[in-house]
């Protein structure tokens, strides 16, 4: 984080008017952390005298010092804050930072039998997200084995042929491992089916399910064809269904464009594996003497290695990429070998050019 400045209250004048980040310390206790477009501002109307009784907060005579970190996006401002919520506040940061945990589906892989689950929750296993809402993932979720066989019980499984079954075994949706109907082997099989599924964002199915469709045409079987041909439908549905953020964590892979607070640049936030990287920031004048793609390509050989998910990062990505104040763009990457540079330069021209032009 950056080195904070300094200000005492008699000296407002000489703050900022800029989005920022800020703390305000009185002599003892915890100081007061909040987030402002408007730093003068804000901080006028918490010390400045008043001659009539308001509810406003005010803190004129208790603030004795305060920090703050200029910000240059929406995303910037959310980190800062979070993180300074959780050094300053490590039992409250949660209400404080309002982030809501991010909705997940969960695919049990450690279990004998392999069951999907919605959750908030990381440990064990391949996550598949972040949703807008529960009601999405579940939604999602109950979409996606419908195109399986896989179980959707939640009990552990201990298979007896007298075991009673349910449902989905008797409409041909499950392979009852619980009755052992199938082998450990065969039921496993199905479920590194739906892993692939979700680790490719179901282009696996389709892929394999538009190959079937075009034999069957090509052998002038029409009704398989048409059959097979209403699934690709359908696995096209499930897949709009995630969402255009979800992706299996570990390749949840992308790139916000935003304002920089240096006029003449944009900062490029990376998350790599649901977690995000320090910014970068990227000049766009041609004063550099390299073409803006080369210095991309350089940028993208530096970059970490990805590190676990994080929930709070997941919940910033989230709620800023479906918020109506979003202030930048973001793109998707499966690997850097496999990065859209094109996308991005003109992200980064379209991002800077709306930054110069007049509102």
């Amino acid at each position: 984080m950056r080195e904070p400045n300094h200000a005492l209250a008699c000296e407002l004048e000489t703050v900022p008017d800029q989005p920022a980040v800020f703390l305000l310390w009185a002599s003892e206790g915890k100081p007061y952390l909040a987030r402002t477009t408007l730093l003068r501002r804000r901080l006028k109307r918490l010390i400045s005298e008043r001659d009539r009784v308001s509810r406003v907060l005010n803190l004129r005579g208790v603030a004795e010092r305060i920090e703050y970190w200029l910000t240059g996006s929406q995303i910037e401002a959310a980190l800062i804050h979070l993180e300074l919520a959780e050094r300053y506040f490590p039992e409250d940061w949660p209400r404080l930072t309002r982030l809501r945990p991010p909705v997940l589906v969960r695919l049990t892989l450690a279990n004998p039998f392999p069951r999907t689950m919605v959750t908030t929750r990381l440990g064990k296993g391949l996550y598949y997200g972040p949703f807008a809402s529960r009601a999405a993932a579940e939604h999602f979720e109950n979409a996606m084995l419908d195109l399986f066989q896989l179980r959707r019980c939640e009990e552990n499984l201990a298979p007896s042929p007298e075991h009673p079954g349910c449902i989905y075994g008797e409409m041909a949706r499950c392979l009852r491992p619980c009755q052992q109907a199938v082998s450990i082997d065969e039921y496993r099989a199905e479920a590194a089916r739906v892993e692939q599924f979700l680790r490719t964002g179901g282009a696996s199915l389709e892929e394999s399910a538009e190959s079937a469709r075009d034999r069957a045409s090509a052998e002038m079987q029409f009704e398989q064809a048409e059959r097979l041909h209403e699934r690709v439908v359908r696995i096209g549905a499930v897949r709009s269904m995630a969402g255009e953020l979800a992706r299996s964590l570990d390749r949840l892979n992308g790139v916000a464009v935003l304002a920089s607070r240096d006029k003449d640049a944009v900062e490029l936030w990376f998350m790599l594996g649901g977690r995000w990287a320090e910014s970068r920031q990227l000049r766009v004048d041609e004063g550099a003497g390299q073409s803006l793609d080369h210095r991309l390509r350089e940028m993208l050989g530096g970059l970490p290695a990805a590190g676990d998910p994080n929930p709070e990062h997941l919940s910033i990505l989230l709620r800023w990429y479906g918020s109506s104040w979003r202030d930048g763009e973001w793109i998707a990457f499966d690997s850097v070998e496999r990065f859209p540079y094109r996308k991005l330069v003109n992200a980064i021209g379209r991002v800077h050019q709306k930054r110069e032009t007049p509102r």
